[in-house]
């Protein structure tokens, strides 16, 4: 990372200078540096494997005017999201938190069989198909066509798009106002911060409800979640930051949640500015938290990247050590988060053998830059190997209750994140 005394100078990249793309300000300090990796969500298949691979920077920098961290777009959107590799159905509690939301937020919205429901980046309906079941008319807007498909199987109406201004008003002119709006991790996803919020703005009623479930940079940096970091992952909002952003389109940002979710998450409700009432004591104690974290100053920010590198240090001497023990490692789980663990840890096969998941679409496909194979979970039992890599670590509690069995031949679980624990 970059020394606080040099980071303050405008940012470049490729001698172009970047510029906030919540303010517009020029002036960005260094906050990790990962290298340079592919894509995280382009997995290879045995042809592709073979062939050259385009790597992109993967540098976070924060704001020193409205301090949001953020990645400069690299890649865009639709480079990423017009065929994805992630469907949310997979993940048995994933779905299961879904379904509380749409619980919880039916009472908070007052919700009913004459409501309308829109989701941004709906997915394969994993959230949708619960309003579904309540008889409430709902809407996905879903950019991905592959996922977007699943979901309309499921008897979810899905209209394939990115959420932009134009989208929003169009929605709005076709269904009519929405009494909630949700947008359950995307909202780090977009790189066109403000034009996402006057879409979400476009659609909403004027008395209506906004839910935004995002990651919380207070515990990325708290529990050292570099791996969260990735070329469709755009920002990483603190709540101040978030707050910031809604307001650029228009909403105020009344409650918040906090969740357990993807390592530490937030759920942010918002209203058209002309209703919000005044944000509520937990909005006052999270700002407060935060400030204490010193993550309301740009120098606040300086010291994530050593953690990080310490991590990277630890993991691999395990694995080094493992192999010279003669000891067989493999992975469970092939999310975007751990493509970054891999490529910015150097885990190749030689280290880790294969990995698995439960999506049918990654299995025979290779990891993205490390090009460790992807097998069906099945393979784990059949190969009984010594431990087990777990990638997708914000599961922790349903991956261990899936891999209960393999403590029959005395396997064990490797955590790597927030810091090296084997089970």
């Amino acid at each position: 990372m970059l020394k606080a005394d040099v980071s303050e100078v405008a940012a470049t990249v490729s001698g172009i200078t970047i510029s906030c793309r919540l303010c517009g300000s020029t002036e960005l300090r260094s906050f990790c540096d990962l290298g340079a990796t592919p894509p995280c969500e382009l997995f290879l298949t045995t042809e592709t494997a073979e062939q050259p691979e385009p790597t992109y920077p993967l540098h976070v920098r924060v704001c020193n005017a409205c301090l949001l961290a953020q990645l400069p777009p690299e890649i865009t959107p639709e480079e990423t999201f017009s065929e994805y590799a992630y469907f949310s159905s997979f993940s048995s509690s994933w779905v299961e938190h879904a379904r509380r939301f749409v619980d919880s937020a039916a009472e908070r919205a007052g919700l009913g069989t004459d409501s309308f429901v829109v989701e941004v980046a709906s997915n394969d309906g994993y959230l949708l198909q619960h309003v579904v079941g309540k008889g409430i008319r709902c809407l996905g807007v879903e950019p991905s066509v592959n996922v977007g498909d699943a979901a309309r199987e499921k008897g979810v109406p899905t209209l394939t798009a990115f959420l932009t201004p134009e989208t929003g008003a169009q929605v709005r002119a076709e269904h009519g106002p929405a009494d909630l709006v949700c947008g359950n991790n995307v909202f780090a996803h977009i790189p066109d911060v403000v034009g996402f919020a006057q879409g979400l703005r476009a659609m909403v009623a004027d008395d209506g409800w906004v839910s935004i479930e995002v990651q919380h940079l207070l515990t990325l940096v708290e529990r050292k979640q570099f791996d969260t970091i990735y070329h469709e992952h755009f920002q990483y909002y603190t709540l101040l930051t978030g707050q910031r952003a809604l307001a650029a389109g228009g909403l105020t940002l009344v409650d918040v949640e906090l969740l357990d979710t993807h390592g530490g998450s937030i759920r942010m409700w918002a209203r058209p500015a002309e209703v919000a009432a005044a944000p509520s004591d937990t909005v006052r104690e999270v700002l407060a938290a935060e400030a204490a974290a010193g993550l309301h100053t740009p120098e606040g920010h300086d010291g994530f990247a050593e953690a990080v590198s310490t991590i990277r240090d630890d993991l691999v001497s395990f694995l080094i050590d493992a192999r010279r023990r003669g000891k067989r490692v493999v992975g469970y789980g092939a999310p975007g988060k751990g493509n970054t663990l891999l490529n910015y840890c150097g885990i190749r096969p030689d280290l880790l053998e294969y990995t698995v998941d439960r999506n049918p679409y990654k299995h025979g496909r290779f990891t993205p830059g490390t090009r460790i194979p992807i097998h069906p979970p099945e393979r784990i039992a059949q190969d009984r190997p010594d431990y087990v890599l777990i990638l997708p670590w914000n599961l922790r509690t349903e991956l261990t209750e899936q891999l209960a069995g393999v403590r029959e031949w005395g396997s064990r679980l490797v955590f790597p994140i927030p810091s090296l624990e084997v089970v």
